[in-house]
């Protein structure tokens, strides 16, 4: 299987990198900042850099989107994994309309109110995991796998 793993760097990025014994053994790309943080993380990965700063920007959207519709196209990923921020956005959107899988993590530190992104998300994602079972009032179909850390 062919996986995308698509997020921010930081803690995102942390949060996706936990998830290595799955996608160890998975054909696989990641779509993250081109920062120090993630060039060091991802040294020996398959790395698309996305556009920044994405939060509430219409320019990073636009452009996030371009690249979104090129790399999935190229790549041809069967599933695609996020645990955000914005960038997920149009991976997601653009990886369903290409018949992707999508599972989505929302974030540790939320447990009683929804992220943006996940917000956006939550209509085209087939699986979204929460961390908190206080979250599942927030996303009713989500599934609660407890802490990823």
């Amino acid at each position: 299987m062919k996986v995308c793993l698509v997020g921010s760097s930081g803690g995102h990025l942390t949060h996706l990198y936990m998830l290595k014994p799955f996608w160890k053994k998975q054909e696989r790309f990641w779509v993250t900042f081109d920062k120090t943080d993630a060039r060091t993380l991802l040294a020996d990965e398959k790395m698309y850099p996305c556009y920044y700063p994405t939060n509430r920007s219409v320019k990073a959207l636009i452009i996030n989107t371009k690249l979104a519709w090129r790399v999935l196209r190229k790549e041809k990923p069967e599933l695609i994994i996020s645990s955000g921020a914005a960038v997920a956005v149009p991976f997601f959107y653009l990886g369903k309309l290409l018949g992707a899988k999508t599972i989505y993590i929302e974030v540790f530190d939320r447990f009683d109110k929804s992220t943006v992104t996940g917000k956006m998300v939550y209509p085209v994602t087939d699986k979204f995991i929460v961390e908190w079972e206080e979250m599942k009032n927030v996303y009713p179909k989500a599934v609660n796998l407890g802490s990823i850390f």
